[in-house]
This record gives C-alpha cells, structure tokens and sequence, in this order.
C-alpha cells in the first residue's frame, strides 16, 4: 500500500472512533462497552470513551501529516522485499495503551504481529474489524497471537519493571524497545488558579491513575496549603462509586494508620510524603522543593522515571495542566521516537 492510501484508513478509523460513545445505541457497541468492563473491572465505560475520543482526535488527516512531516518521506514507501515483521507485546493498564504502537507499524508499512494483554484483549480486536472494513488490503498486515511469539524481525514491548527484564532477556538479540515503569509528576507553586488544579485532578484520577502519563506525585515549595488543591479535586469525588477504587483506598488508609504515617486525607484521595515516584491506587506523592533550580537538576537525575512532567513554570519539557492525558502523535513513551525505530529497520 502507499503511504496515502493507509493515512486514508487510519483517518477514517479516527472517524469510527469518535462514534465510540455513550449515545451510541448500536448494540455492537453496547456489548463491547460491557464485555470491556467486565473484563477488565478498570474500565469504566467513561474511561473506555475517554481513550477512544482522545485517539479520534489524534488521528485526524492533519495531525497524521504534521506527524510524518518530521521524516524523510521515502521511508515510508516501503518495497515488499523489506517489510518487517514487528512483534507488538502490549500492556492493559489503560484502555487501548498499545494503539500508539500498532498505528506507528502500519504507518511505518511493516506489519504488525499483536500480543495482546489479557486486561485489554477486545477493543484492538474489535477496531482492526473496522480497519479491515475501511481497508481490506490491510488483512495481510495485521495479526494476532495468544502463543509464544514467533518469526518477527523486531520487537516493541511495553510492561512492569519486572517483565522488562525478561523482555530484555528474550527480546534482546532483536531490534527492540522495551519499555518499563514510568511515572509523571506535577509541580506547584502555590499560585495555580482553579481551573488550572482542576485541570490537574484531571491528570491524577483519569484512568483512576493507573497510567503512566497520570500524575502520582506533586512537588510542592515549602509551607504550601493543601487547601485550594483538595477543593479542586473534589470534581472527582465520583470515584468513590467505583468498588475497586474504593477498595484501594479503604486498604492504604488503613495500612497507613496502623503503621502510623502521616497522611492527609479528603475521603477518596490520599496525600503522603514520600520521595518515591509510584504511588498506590488512591494515593499521590508529594515532596518539598527549595528552588527552580534544584528542582530542575533533581528532575533531570530522575529522568528516566519519569514520563512527563506536568506544570506551567518554565521547567523543560512540561506540559500544560489537564494534558497529561491527551498526547500527540509525536509524544513518544520513554522518549523513545517509535516511528524512527521501524523506518530505520
């Protein structure tokens, strides 16, 4: 296929994907609404929509032409004789977490071998139907394995600190990116405005945090009041309904206690101090900084935890409140550019 001919699908799947809503009476689309969540008792309907009018957004004829833009245009035409297999090992975290991935090999016009997560194993599925649909020459890209993978070329692997290492292990005499426990921070300063905290609660309880783009720790200067922040969030407060979540923090709180930490709590959100990136369920992080600039050099030591960096004060790389959720097409996970990975295979 030409590079324009899969652009084409891709941006009429985009299209599919908007109609992925909540008044959306197709009963295909109810039953896989219901089969997600009871597969997966982390995705919520909302959050399954969230995910799927994020990506419709995204793949719009002109982000995917600003995307491409940044590369040299005849890697993209790729002959027969070199296209590649690329094993695609994705995780279930979030709803459709590895769509980025399966996007940039079709983009890229190798072929796609996809071994999905068993947390996450029927809305790919169901979207490659509706791809094949809008484009049947794109059946001998595609394909799905629940074995031992075999007879690829190179390899893109998203998982835990613990399944990195044996990704690396197994995956290691290959091409690859392996990706491995990240987590994004927040920085205050005191001085954010209500929309800009609410935007932030965005960032921590979509998902209900269990990404890596979500914000599980807040750097704060000294003496700051949790006050402004705790009303924000509490636009959230539904959180409470969701027996899982609800669970997560009925459990911390209560290891918290008996071990006799210190935590500050608004009933659904639970703050401690911690130097540590990954929070529980329920709980976010927070530290104290001194100054910008220590805060600056204590950010870049700690990089490579880190995915992004949510705040509005200068620092490199930030992001805007309330975005931390909606990256472009040319935000890479890991900073790993995964479509100069597969065009220079």
């Amino acid at each position: 296929m030409q590079l324009q001919q899969r652009i084409n699908a891709i941006v009429k799947l985009g299209t599919v994907l908007s109609q992925l809503n909540s008044e959306n009476e197709n009963a295909a689309i109810v039953t896989l609404f219901e089969q997600a969540k009871a597969n997966n008792g982390w995705f919520s309907q909302e959050n399954v929509i969230f995910a799927c009018q994020n990506w419709s957004d995204a793949l719009s004829e002109e982000n995917l032409n600003q995307w491409i833009f940044a590369y040299d245009a005849n890697k993209f035409e790729v002959v027969e004789s070199d296209v590649k297999i690329i094993a695609v090992v994705m995780a279930g975290n979030v709803p459709l977490v590895g769509f980025h991935d399966f996007i940039s090999v079709l983009l890229s016009g190798h072929k796609v071998l996809v071994k999905l997560s068993s947390n996450d194993r029927l809305l790919l599925p169901y979207l490659t139907k509706q791809l094949l649909i809008i484009e049947p020459a794109f059946e001998d890209y595609i394909f799905f394995t629940e074995e031992k993978l075999e007879h690829f070329d190179a390899v893109i692997a998203t998982g835990s600190d613990n399944t990195a290492r044996y990704f690396d292990h197994y995956f290691g005499k290959y091409p690859n990116i392996i990706r491995h426990n990240r987590n994004s921070v927040a920085v205050l300063t005191g001085k954010e405005s209500t929309q800009q905290l609410e935007a932030l609660a965005n960032d921590i309880f979509r998902y209900f945090g269990l990404g890596c783009r979500n914000v599980s720790k807040i750097y704060i200067p000294k003496g700051y009041n949790f006050d402004a922040f705790f009303k924000a969030v509490f636009s959230w407060k539904h959180v409470i309904h969701d027996n899982k979540y609800i669970n997560n923090y009925d459990y911390n709180k209560a290891v918290y206690l008996m071990s006799l930490l210190e935590v500050l709590d608004n009933e659904f959100l639970l703050l401690k101090e911690d130097t540590g990136f990954s929070s529980p369920i329920s709980v976010v992080f927070y530290e104290h900084y001194e100054t910008q600039e220590k805060l600056k050099r204590h950010l870049a030591e700690h990089q490579s935890s880190i995915q992004c960096i949510v705040s509005e004060t200068g620092l490199p790389n930030e992001i805007p409140f309330g975005k931390a959720q909606a990256p472009n097409l040319w935000d890479y996970a890991d900073g790993v550019d995964t479509l100069r990975f597969l065009l220079n295979l």
